[in-house]
């Protein structure tokens, strides 16, 4: 079991300090689940519109550009064919799909692997809970250099949907917010450093334990 000191927005300490759940934080990492997680991930952003026209599907004449024989060169029947400029191609890629199922154990253990990563670095900031009155990036970039993440990249998992906390961060490159349904093992390894705030670190260990 892991300790946590939880702070505030300004950097301080409130005294409180959050378990995090060794089933969850501290197991023996398993990099091949990693691996098959991101790859579906990512295979999951590719849109497969990619499409290339084949020989029947090239406008153009079919007439025979020249006799079959005595020409010393190879028989050719059309213009069309891949052979020659402007001919179609020859098995291009056709729109598909890239996706690919992984079972949900495995995704749950590629999570949790990355969270023992990122505990293991101590690369972990709890921070308490909080909401902002309307969005401002400047807020966001405050908070960020209260806590020393200023020139990180940092991905930001609150306990459930703030738009306003969201918006803030939406214009700083560096920086990422989801919620603790949306954790995902690509955002957890991508970022530097990971800010919980208090009331997600419960709703992790309930979706991963």
């Amino acid at each position: 079991m892991m300790e946590i000191s939880v702070l505030t927005q300004t950097g301080e300490d409130t005294g409180r300090k959050v378990s995090l759940n060794a089933s969850v934080f501290g197991i023996e990492p398993k990099d091949h689940a990693i691996y098959l997680d991101i790859k579906q991930y990512l295979a999951n952003q590719r849109q497969g519109t990619h499409k290339s026209k084949e020989r029947a599907e090239i406008a153009g004449s079919t007439k025979k550009i020249k006799k079959q024989k005595g020409t010393g060169t190879a028989r050719a029947g059309s213009l069309k064919s891949p052979v020659f400029r402007g001919g179609g191609r020859i098995f291009g890629p056709r729109p598909r799909s890239y996706s690919f199922k992984l079972n949900k154990k495995l995704k749950a253990l590629a999570r949790k692997s990355a969270l023992s990563y990122k505990a293991a670095d101590q690369n972990i900031t709890v921070l308490e809970d909080f909401s902002f009155d309307a969005p401002k990036t400047k807020q966001y970039i405050s908070l960020l250099g209260n806590l020393n993440l200023a020139d990180k990249k940092t991905l930001l998992v609150l306990s459930d949907s703030n738009e306003n906390v969201f918006r803030s961060s939406k214009n700083i490159k560096k920086a990422k917010v989801i919620t603790a349904d949306q954790l995902n093992t690509y955002d957890l390894l991508h970022a530097d450093n990971l800010i919980l705030c208090e009331g997600s670190v419960e709703k992790i260990e309930n979706i991963l334990s």
